[in-house]
């Protein structure tokens, strides 16, 4: 077991804080979308070049899997303690208005939820740890995950073996994203527990017989209907679930008729359901269902229903959650750190990781020095920000997160 005191990872970070924000910029540049990202896969390759990395690539996605192994870990594989570290690298399909000398080059196209800085910052810290690889005491899988925004890559990529990449499981997974609003600059947040929703959609297709506007006796209306179901949804959250573990239904998409006298024959519903406990989320998909079909039901029309599983709520791990908020704290101070207050009600796929290996997974705020976070567009806007003033401290939390996960591990 290695005794090597904790490296300054803030100072390491800084000696490559051009290259990465370097990196970064180029990813901003050239965003890609979903599970094939093969310009951003081949950058990041061209980035890991000469580190003693175990790299093998995903085959059902362009994901790329990066071991490090520790030089001060046990002899056999299944000994090892081993952490795991991740980056989502996909963008977003939006037209990029920041007005960044490196805003994206790519119409239609944005990294708008801070994936570029994710990828760059994860990239620094391989290199950090890479250095110090003699005396890590086990192993340190890095994670560059595509198709994070339709909530499809991480689920691929455990198919694909990430957790199982250095030979034995994964002990501890930690993910880090930034905040383009809502944090003040500098600022980190976590905390034990959920800590974003889970999100699931539901397709909805009302069905009664259609008719001629003047004689609506001889048809079977499904319009009035379909109003019942969208009011019916604002009263069920609170009458059908505990308010202290929330639920939000939006009805996103409303569709009905093409023609003022004609009465259609169908109607269709497009919903998001968020939920913040696995138990939540399983009685959702009961009772919604229940409640349509049965309005539904009693004005003689009948209700076609797919329910679209998401992902579950990002759970962290109480003791890993407390460890990531110490580990922040030690390196860069106590007043860089606020608890979270509450979850974020947005959803993310890094929950799949979660619910396979216990975690933790933390936020923090790329809000320009002197701005208010409160006069910031949020992640996913055409406009939202995210400064390069986070990197150099993102690149030494990383380091920081698996060099200590690993001597906590080690010393049990």
């Amino acid at each position: 077991m290695s005794t090597a005191p904790i490296p300054d990872f803030v100072a390491a970070a800084a000696r490559i804080e051009a290259e990465v924000t370097e990196l970064r910029h180029e990813l901003h540049q050239h965003p890609e979308l979903g599970t094939d990202l093969p310009w951003t896969q081949a950058r990041v390759l061209t980035a890991l070049e000469g580190l003693p990395l175990q790299i093998t690539e995903g085959t059902l996605s362009t994901s790329i899997n990066a071991v490090l192994r520790g030089g001060a870990a046990p002899a056999d594989i299944a000994d090892r303690p081993v952490i795991l570290l991740r980056a989502d690298m996909d963008a977003l399909p939006l037209q990029e208005e920041t007005g960044m000398a490196f805003a994206s080059r790519i119409p239609g196209r944005m990294h708008a939820c801070g994936h570029d800085v994710h990828t760059a910052t994860l990239v620094g810290a391989a290199r950090v740890l890479s250095a110090h690889a003699a005396d890590l005491p086990g192993d340190i899988v890095f994670m560059f995950q595509t198709s994070e925004e339709d909530v499809k890559g991480a689920l691929l990529q455990i198919r694909d073996g990430v957790l199982d990449a250095a030979g034995t499981r994964v002990d501890a997974a930690f993910g880090l994203h930034v905040m383009s609003a809502t944090l003040s600059t500098g600022m980190y947040t976590t905390a034990g527990g959920t800590v974003m929703a889970g999100a699931d959609r539901l397709f909805v297709d009302i069905i009664g017989t259609g008719g001629h506007g003047s004689a609506p006796h001889l048809a079977n209306d499904p319009v009035p209907v379909m109003g019942e179901v969208i009011m019916a949804m604002q009263t069920l959250p609170a009458r059908k679930f505990d308010a202290f573990d929330p639920v939000v239904v939006t009805i996103g998409v409303a569709n009905a008729g093409a023609a003022a006298n004609v009465i259609p024959e169908r109607c269709h519903l497009e919903m998001s359901l968020r939920t913040f406990s696995a138990a939540h989320r399983v009685k959702m998909e009961q009772v919604i269902q229940e409640v349509i079909h049965g309005i539904c039901a009693a004005h003689g029309t009948r209700a076609e229903i797919t329910y679209e599983r998401g992902v579950g709520p990002t759970v962290n791990d109480e003791r890993w959650a407390d460890f990531a908020r110490d580990q922040v704290t030690d390196l860069l101070g106590g007043e860089r750190f606020q608890p979270l207050a509450q979850p974020y009600a947005g959803s993310e796929d890094f929950s799949e990781v979660l619910n396979e290996v216990p975690g933790c997974f933390m936020f923090y705020s790329g809000v320009r020095p002197g701005k208010d976070p409160a006069d910031c567009t949020y992640n996913h806007s055409a406009t939202a920000w995210f400064d390069d003033s986070v990197i150099r401290d993102a690149v030494a939390v990383y380091a920081r997160l698996g060099w200590s996960a690993l001597a906590e591990l080690a010393s049990r």
